[in-house]
């Protein structure tokens, strides 16, 4: 089969033929459709996760896609041939990914896909979609809250912008002056020009009293640590990438957390029922060839991709 994988940390990605995976017991085969890419995918690859992770090679790239079930092990209760499904792919001690023809997972890593899109729309939501759900949850947004979002434009971003609009809070979120209005479409009250002044500075002239939620997708302790400035005494400020410094904010009266995600079938069902109701909406912004990935996922290394890029299988 065509697969994407390295031979070792720190090599470049190559399209390879490798050798059908076959299901074991409580795993699943599924013919792939599509793969959504991640910036975790060449951060698993480069070795950048150190001896975290331990890795079988060649080793498949990618985490999230969706296609078709071709074989299922021993046990496997919830589906059967020929359903249509969509998770989580990426098993590196056994050198399995997403970005190949055919895929093994575990049952328990993947859901029945949305019924009223298309495969490539599934293949970019479940890393993403999921973050952004339990983000959600885990900063307890609801009604009347107000949420400033930091890399909103970016997968996560989108995802939570519309999942904390649709439980009726006021979403504040960072975008460059092009992509405003598709925040504001996406469930945004107000969109903040990151490029133009510290967004603090901006936020606090238009809300005095701050916000209740800060979510930051990107900045580093430093720029995180400002952000905080934002939060009222006794919200919550929230970093993906570990900028939170929780000691210091419990000191400030301020919950404050570096977020780790915790996927699950059920939440990528309950993602998929949302999509399939109209209340959530999947943004694929390229959509490439599995010979392109290689490509596609230098762009992603430099900051360079726009929106979502998923690969056609």
């Amino acid at each position: 089969m065509r697969a994407v994988a390295v031979s070792a940390f720190g090599d470049q990605p190559q399209l390879m033929d490798l050798p059908q995976p076959e299901p074991g017991p409580g795993e699943v085969l599924v013919r792939m459709s599509a793969a959504g890419l991640n910036p975790v995918d060449w951060k698993l690859a480069d070795g950048m996760f150190g001896d975290a992770v331990k890795a079988d090679f060649p080793l498949v790239m990618g985490t999230d896609g969706a296609g078709e079930v071709l074989a299922i092990g021993a046990g496997v209760r919830r589906f059967t041939v020929g359903d249509a499904v969509f998770g989580q792919f990426q098993r590196p001690e056994h050198g399995g990914g997403s970005y190949c023809e055919l895929a093994v997972t575990e049952e328990d890593r993947i859901a029945h896909a949305a019924r009223t899109v298309t495969y490539a729309t599934s293949a970019a939501l479940p890393t993403a979609g999921m973050t952004a759900y339990n983000l959600v949850e885990e900063t307890r947004i609801g009604e009347g809250r107000r949420v400033l979002i930091v890399g909103a434009t970016g997968g996560v971003g989108t995802f939570a912008t519309q999942l904390a609009a649709g439980r009726g809070a006021e979403v504040i979120a960072t975008a460059r002056p092009a992509m405003a209005e598709l925040m504001r479409n996406l469930g945004a009250a107000e969109t903040v020009d990151h490029t133009a002044d510290a967004v603090a500075d901006q936020v606090l002239a238009a809300h005095p009293d701050g916000v209740d939620v800060l979510i930051d997708m990107t900045s580093g302790p430093a720029e995180f640590a400002e952000l905080t400035r934002t939060v009222r005494d006794g919200g919550t400020a929230v970093s993906l990438i570990g900028s939170a410094d929780a000691d210091d904010l419990t000191e400030r009266n301020l919950r404050g957390f570096n977020f780790v995600n915790r996927p699950s079938p059920q939440l990528l069902e309950i993602l998929a029922g949302q999509v399939d109701a109209g209340r959530l909406t999947v943004l694929v912004g390229r959509e490439v060839s599995l010979e392109e990935a290689p490509e596609a996922l230098n762009a992603s290394r430099t900051g360079r991709a726009q929106g979502k890029t998923v690969l056609d299988i």
